[in-house]
């Protein structure tokens, strides 16, 4: 928790998310709760390749739902086993399907050609442009979901892991000593 910072020895008005694939999910959805209820404060949210509406509707499904290692039925069993029974159109699921995304933290939302989440993420980011948040999108052409975690294998991989960092550098600004 913020308020527990200093205890950590950082600095409580300098916090930001990030994550990838599920964890882009759960960023998103922590950026919005910590708005609606008031903090704490968050400066940035890095999302990488995130899904953002468990419907699984979106084309990219079905162009890249085969043969891109991160696989359609692969997918279904990760909604089925998160969300079970709920409904996959509750924005703290499916943060796309929030009413209001006006005044979430910038973002960076970093999305992989060959993902079948891919235009679901880019989705997400035309919406919080759409609701006045500084966005950045960045689609890895050639890319596959999960390319990040290939560095040294994947060329890619290693210009992504230096945007990110540099994102959230710019976006912390220098540590408060």
């Amino acid at each position: 928790m913020s308020e527990h910072a200093a205890d950590l020895g950082a600095d409580a008005t300098r916090l930001a998310v990030a994550g990838d694939s599920a964890g882009g999910n759960m960023s998103a959805v922590i950026c919005r709760r910590a708005r609606d209820a008031g903090g704490p404060p968050i400066v940035f949210q890095l999302l990488i390749y995130p899904p953002t509406d468990l419907t699984n509707s979106y084309p990219s499904h079905k162009q890249n739902g085969q043969g891109y290692l991160l696989t359609s039925e692969m997918i279904d069993w990760f909604t089925g086993h998160y969300l079970g029974d709920g409904d996959c159109r509750n924005p703290d699921v499916s943060p796309l399907y929030a009413q209001n995304l006006s005044g979430l933290p910038p973002a960076l939302v970093i999305t992989a050609e060959y993902d079948p989440l891919r235009d679901e993420g880019e989705a997400y980011a035309e919406r919080l442009r759409d609701a006045g948040v500084d966005v950045r999108l960045v689609r890895y052409d050639g890319m596959v979901h999960g390319f990040l975690q290939m560095n040294g294998v994947v060329l890619g991989a290693a210009t992504a892991i230096a945007d990110a960092a540099g994102a959230l550098r710019e976006a912390l600004g220098p540590a408060k000593v």
